[in-house]
């Protein structure tokens, strides 16, 4: 006789995710009322608590299909819809059709990002992410959206608007591209490290509280770099494989 499905699901990873996506819907109500710092912030709450579900779901071995298709769902609302409604509200309403069809672009480009992932579960390289993660794209508009209001600039609302554009059409490029990127995954949190370690990251964490919206924009962009920057080395490589290859 066959094994009946177990029923219900793992509660504490799921109410993680919950609370991300909470996080993420919360950051669209304060868009709409033109709180845009503070639903900048929302949004890197949420990418908080998406961290912590699926790092949860691991060492506590709660990893279920349910809580990967409910951890996308929520990604849909909170590095989506979440970050494409805020910079829109924020700068790109008064561009008319062109404003709100850029925001499509990035939409659209989120929701394949995220199909893809699911078609691609448990046979993906574990080691890497395959396009720029929905958190890292909605990161980065987040983070130009906390740093800008913050700081208030009003003598340079053309580069802003450049900027804007760039890194909204440039964050939806990557997350549909075949670029690799390190997912930090195989980092042991349950092992032993040294004290340096530790060290290092208590001087992250306040070097990150002195200004975080500039900081946390920075790391972000950094990191998207850094697939670029990683393909083009290994294309140069396998380049001069090739031709070292063909004179041998």
């Amino acid at each position: 006789m066959e094994r009946k499905a177990k029923r219900g699901i793992y509660l504490l990873p799921n109410i993680l995710t919950t609370f991300g996506l909470f996080s993420g819907f919360f950051a669209i109500i304060l868009a709409t009322k033109g709180q845009y710092t503070d639903a900048a912030i929302a949004i890197f709450v949420a990418m908080l608590w998406d961290g912590l579900d699926g790092r949860v779901a691991r060492l506590t071995n709660t990893q279920s299909e349910f809580g990967a298709q409910y951890d996308s769902m929520a990604d849909m609302i909170s590095f989506v819809v979440a970050p494409a409604l805020l910079i829109y509200f924020w700068l790109l309403s008064d561009l008319g059709k062109i404003g709100w069809l850029a925001t499509f672009v990035y939409v659209a480009a989120g929701a394949l990002r995220l199909a893809r992932f699911n078609t691609q579960i448990g046979i993906e390289d574990k080691r890497y992410f395959q396009g720029l993660p929905s958190p890292v794209a909605a990161a980065l508009i987040a983070g130009l959206v906390w740093t800008f209001d913050v700081i208030g600039v009003t003598d340079y609302d053309q580069y802003l608007i450049l900027a804007s554009w760039i890194i909204l059409v440039g964050s939806g490029v990557l997350m549909v591209s075949n670029i690799r990127y390190n997912n930090f995954k195989e980092v042991n949190l349950k092992g032993r490290s040294s004290f340096k370690l530790l060290l290092f990251t208590t001087l992250i964490i306040i070097v990150v509280t002195l200004e975080p919206s500039a900081i946390l924009f920075v790391f972000f962009f950094v990191y998207a770099l850094s697939g670029l920057l990683t393909t083009i080395i290994e294309v140069r490589k396998r380049r001069h494989l090739k031709k070292r290859t063909k004179k041998g």
